[in-house]
């Protein structure tokens, strides 16, 4: 079905496509009541990080007193009440993201937080919604392909920027901070570890967590790399602007626990993690690498034509840092697996190749002796392998990996 609507859309005007997703988008906030407009509305966008930001703002807000609804690659949040994201699609479609809003507004939540995907804000599905608050986290090329160029997805980003006249909330450290910088805003809060506004100081990172300070207050976080640092501070950003004290903000992170699928330890130096870009593949194996082990690195890419350019790239990444190397399948769609394995292993002269997942994570798991660390990338806590026409194969990398030690 991807193959025939794809081939339709090089026939149909892009401007057609357009006022389509539009219309489709004006449709759902009318069905539903307009609810994106009757609640406070953070949007997050993003290369990474989004979901993990996420994460901690809601446990910020919670813990100021504050009833929080939030939409992630994840899980759908009401309150108390979660439901695991199996729609394999990060920002719902636009029926189903007005209907999410409009059951947040039913249950009298205070905020909603929204992870915004460059592909929805092509697809409008941002549009007919009051965000209070936007936030960036940082911007690398990703999608290029669905762009048609690094600029257009940059510009996607941006229009959500363009859409907020309110609160922006923008990574002061990253490359592209005066292209977000330049939205009019009635307020602009930055953030960073070198610059910014809310500023991390005296950073300790470690193997079971972090400590910064913001404003002389020190910060204890449980979850790994300095990336989270950076998605902690967002989050703090965030809260700062709503009127949370530093001090609630603080309590709030402190309770924020090991996220599913995001630098997970699964077993002792056994890990999992989304990372499926080039900039986070580094990062993870570069905080992951032991210095008395083996880093063994299980990854794979992407299929359905995305991202093709990427592949050899994470094959380099992973030679670069890992001492034993495999590449498997991922979620191929309606591509050829082995070509996709091929194509990632052209980055690498050391790579094994093995196609089933299952069997690649166990072969990693055999390999590891004491002291070296296991990292499975790409899929995190996803539900499914994504195959042709469109099945999906029920799947957890975390239930494999106890599976194949059980054995």
């Amino acid at each position: 079905m991807r193959k025939y609507i794809n081939i339709a859309k090089k026939f149909i005007p892009a401007f057609l496509i357009s006022w389509y997703h539009l219309a489709l988008s004006f449709m759902g906030a009318l069905y539903y009541g307009f609810p994106g407009k009757k609640i406070k509305v953070i949007g997050i966008t993003g290369t990474n990080g989004k979901s993990t930001v996420i994460n901690i703002t809601s446990q910020i807000l919670k813990e100021a007193g504050h009833k929080v609804a939030s939409s992630s690659s994840i899980i759908f949040k009401i309150g108390d009440i979660e439901e695991e994201n199996k729609m394999k699609m990060t920002m719902p479609g636009r029926f189903s993201l007005q209907k999410f809003l409009k059951k947040a507004v039913s249950e009298k939540c205070d905020y909603v937080i929204i992870e915004v995907t460059s592909e929805g804000i092509k697809q409008h599905r941002h549009r007919f919604i009051n965000f209070d608050v936007v936030a960036i986290t940082n911007l690398t090329p990703e999608h290029i392909e669905a762009h048609k160029g690094f600029e257009n997805y940059k510009k996607a980003k941006g229009e959500l920027f363009n859409t907020c006249k309110n609160i922006h909330i923008i990574n002061s450290d990253d490359e592209y901070r005066d292209y977000f910088m330049s939205f009019p805003a009635k307020e602009t809060i930055t953030y960073g570890i070198k610059r910014g506004d809310i500023l991390a100081e005296d950073i300790n990172l470690s193997p079971r967590g972090s400590t910064f300070k913001v404003n002389k207050e020190t910060f204890e976080l449980k979850l790994l790399c300095e990336f989270n640092i950076y998605n902690s501070l967002a989050a703090i950003s965030i809260g700062l602007s709503q009127g949370i004290s530093i001090e609630i903000c603080k309590r709030g992170l402190s309770r924020v626990e090991q996220i599913a699928g995001r630098m997970e330890e699964v077993v002792d130096n056994i890990f999992v993690d989304y990372a499926f870009t080039p900039n986070a593949l580094e990062k993870v194996y570069n905080f992951l690498k032991p210095k008395d082990g083996k880093l063994i690195c299980v990854l794979g890419s992407c299929g359905g034509g995305r991202d093709k350019w990427k592949r050899p790239v994470l094959g380099k990444i992973a030679d670069n840092y890992g001492d034993v190397i495999i590449i498997t399948n991922e979620d191929p769609y309606d591509e050829d697996p082995m070509e996709i394995i091929n194509q990632v292993a052209e980055g690498s002269k050391r790579a094994e190749k093995i196609i089933d997942r299952r069997e690649a994570i166990r072969r990693a798991l055999q390999l590891k002796e004491d002291n070296d660390v296991v990292v499975i990338t790409g899929k995190g806590c996803e539900p499914w392998i994504c195959v042709a026409h469109g099945k999906k194969i029920p799947w957890d990398d975390r239930s494999v990996i106890r599976e194949c030690i059980d054995n």
